[in-house]
């Protein structure tokens, strides 16, 4: 149908202009959105302001987070009581903060990271989860390491698993990561193109391959939703591969695929989706990270289209 995007139960049409950012204001780009209990949109930029708050009408409410970040802001995720876990693989740390910006803790040694594939944390995480049952933290080491590590709730380190490899257990690049209610954790293996599913120690349960560069992720009742990055080096212009959103069911069974074969900022196009979350009516938020795969390498560079909202037709 014209003007909807998705098939079958997951429709969705394009919310134009949802976000209403104070004027002189702008994102750079959005590596991260979550929504939290009252349907509050949280956006992670690269810009002056690494924190926007918007309601789910796209009416601005409030920043924070200025002074507390690098310009390599990179996930975000959002726990059961609102509070929020980002990670900065720039200055090598898990920050957490409350709903309204008050700072809570930080993991890591900031701008002092692991030597690279040591299995130490970190060395440029990607992302973080928290168990629902017992509130231990759960990130995935991603660019320097393959490996995800676990602390409490207060950051004291408790265990780790994985190595370079594309075996079971392995990973080639995890970059984001989410836990269901029976505390089953997923993590998104980009460059081996998977989903994998571990139970809270660790142990490897099973996997869902041929995802193409899935980027992030985010559980909404029983349903994953999965951001796909664009091409690899070398057939990076080639059609149907990423700038597109998934949904699947729980058994790894795509349900709904939507995004053009071309990159663009048109609906129902993408550049380069890098976060993604669903509110409480099933609308889907998309955050893309289009001046780093594309903006900055135009002349002259320029900022291009990072957030789009797409609303479910129920």
């Amino acid at each position: 149908m014209e003007g909807l995007y998705g098939n079958g139960e997951f429709l969705y049409s394009y919310a134009d202009r949802w976000s209403k950012l104070p004027e002189g204001w702008s994102f750079r780009e959005c590596p991260g959105v979550a929504v939290d209990s009252n349907d509050n949109v949280y956006i992670l930029t690269r810009g002056e302001h690494p924190i926007i708050v918007f309601d789910r009408d796209g009416n601005f409410l409030r920043s924070f987070g200025e002074g507390y970040f690098s310009d390599r802001t990179h996930g975000l995720y959002i726990a059961h009581d609102d509070s929020l876990l980002i990670a900065d693989d720039g200055i090598h740390t898990i920050q957490k903060f409350s709903s309204q910006g008050e700072k809570l803790l930080e993991i890591g040694v900031r701008n002092q990271p692991a030597p690279i594939w040591s299995g130490q944390a970190f060395n440029r995480p990607t992302s973080a989860a928290i168990m629902p049952s017992n509130g231990d933290v759960y990130v995935s080491d991603g660019y320097g390491n393959s490996r995800i590590h676990v602390f409490s709730s207060t950051g004291d380190y408790k265990f780790s698993w994985g190595s370079p490899g594309i075996d079971a257990g392995q990973f080639i690049r995890p970059h984001n990561i989410a836990i269901d209610a029976d505390d089953r954790v997923y993590v998104v293996d980009r460059e081996a193109h998977r989903i994998q599913i571990f139970d809270a120690k660790g142990n490897f349960i099973t996997m869902w391959n041929n995802i193409h560069r899935p980027d992030s992720m985010v559980l909404w009742q029983d349903h994953i939703y999965v951001g796909e990055l664009n091409g690899m080096a070398g057939v990076d212009d080639a059609p149907g591969m990423g700038h597109r959103v998934g949904v699947y069911n729980l058994n790894g069974g795509l349900v709904c695929r939507f995004g053009s074969p071309e990159e663009g900022e048109g609906p129902g196009e993408f550049i380069a989706p890098h976060g993604i979350a669903v509110d409480s009516r099933g609308d889907i938020y998309v955050g893309e990270v289009s001046y780093t795969i594309r903006g900055s390498h135009m002349d002259p560079p320029r900022e291009l289209r990072s957030l789009s909202k797409y609303q479910r037709r129920w």
